[in-house]
């Protein structure tokens, strides 16, 4: 909403302030996740959790916080986030998508918007690997091992509780 205030219309120009905020808010949105995360292992390896509903409850909603949270930041970076991505001011891509490779496969006025860093969010978390969009910068491939690495923990050792539990 702050965002919105901000910048109601589509983003269509590079503002500052909007991106600044947006950031710090998905910053706030990956400490808080990444802290549910921490206590959700803490309450596992203690045995605190008995119930396997409930901790593949907040295993669940912590999991896919973590697709939305890395989706904002795949869409708030890639080129400079979207104000930069509208007005073309970086002309080099940080993910290759499949429509960007061949024009056959779009027109060519295609542009990821959301939806397709969310899309590849998700299929980051669910194959611990990009599927179609490739990573082309250090960071993008940074941020995605990141993803991978905490979609595999969370999964993993969820799993292996819940198996434990309903034993």
């Amino acid at each position: 909403m702050i965002v919105i205030a901000i910048n109601p219309k589509r983003i269509s120009s590079h503002i500052p302030s909007a991106r600044f905020t947006g950031i710090v808010l998905t910053w706030l949105m990956t400490l808080s996740n990444s802290v549910s995360a921490v206590k959700l292992i803490d309450a596992m390896i203690s045995g605190d959790i008995t119930d396997a509903p409930h901790l593949l409850i907040s295993a669940g909603s912590i999991w896919i916080t973590n697709v939305v949270v890395f989706a904002l930041w795949y869409w708030e970076l890639d080129r400079g986030g979207p104000g930069k991505r509208a007005e073309a001011l970086k002309p080099y891509p940080d993910f290759m998508f499949p429509q960007m490779s061949d024009p056959n496969y779009a027109p060519p006025s295609w542009h990821p918007n959301f939806f397709d860093y969310l899309y590849t969010s998700f299929t980051n978390a669910s194959a611990f690997s990009p599927t179609d969009v490739m990573p082309l910068t250090r960071w993008a491939k940074m941020l995605m091992l990141v993803q991978s690495f905490t979609a595999l923990l969370t999964v993993g050792l969820v799993i292996a509780r819940a198996v434990n539990i309903l034993h």
